[in-house]
């Protein structure tokens, strides 16, 4: 399905304009942010591998869950939760296409205790005069391919995301900003989701 390889490259490059920032932001800088994210809702907009746009809202509870709730005309739907992806297609119904979260550069945002220091985890740390742009794959596991970060500064704040799978498809998802509040565990319940179908 369409969306499956998307998930795994979810997150736009940014439609706004972009808050000039201080400086390069460290990676134990990046990295004690994410640790800090616990719990956050936000509108995205996605740029899939085809070109075409889709939108929609995000919410995120770390560590491990995240879901997509996509805008009409999509009828599609992506869960993240106990280490499994299920992503729903509401037009075929029925049981979920699933995979595991660690096959998808996502997962390290997602983890319990993001490290972007560890060894063979960041390809590529630099500065581009508005915004800090970290590349990260998992050391373990680089054959699924690896995820592009962009964080704006003062306040850090993670503004984009392009994820590019083990065939060398991309799918961006541009965060229109990260509210923090806590986003009840039952957004995440796949199999609550399923009986819902």
């Amino acid at each position: 399905m369409r969306l499956a390889p998307l998930f795994a490259a979810a997150v736009l490059s940014i439609a706004t304009a972009l808050p000039a920032a201080a400086a390069k932001l460290s990676l134990n800088e990046i990295s004690g942010y994410l640790n800090q994210l616990q719990s956050a809702t936000g509108s995205f907009t996605q740029i899939n591998g085809d070109g075409t746009i889709s939108t929609g809202t995000i919410y995120i509870k770390r560590p491990g869950k995240v879901r997509f709730e996509y805008k009409p005309p999509e009828q599609a739907l992506v869960m993240a939760n106990s280490g499994q992806v299920a992503i729903f297609d509401k037009k075929l119904g029925g049981q979920p296409d699933s995979y595991p979260l660690s096959q998808t550069p996502l997962s390290i945002i997602l983890a319990r205790n993001v490290n972007l220091a560890q060894a063979g985890m960041v390809q590529g740390h630099s500065y581009d005069g508005t915004a800090t742009i970290v590349t990260a794959q998992d050391p373990k596991r680089p054959e699924y391919g690896s995820i592009q970060l962009k964080f704006t500064d003062n306040p850090v704040e993670l503004r984009q995301w392009i994820i590019t799978d083990q065939n060398g498809g991309q799918t961006t998802v541009v965060l229109g900003g990260l509210n923090r509040g806590e986003v009840s565990n039952r957004m995440f319940d796949i199999r609550g989701e399923i009986a819902r179908q």
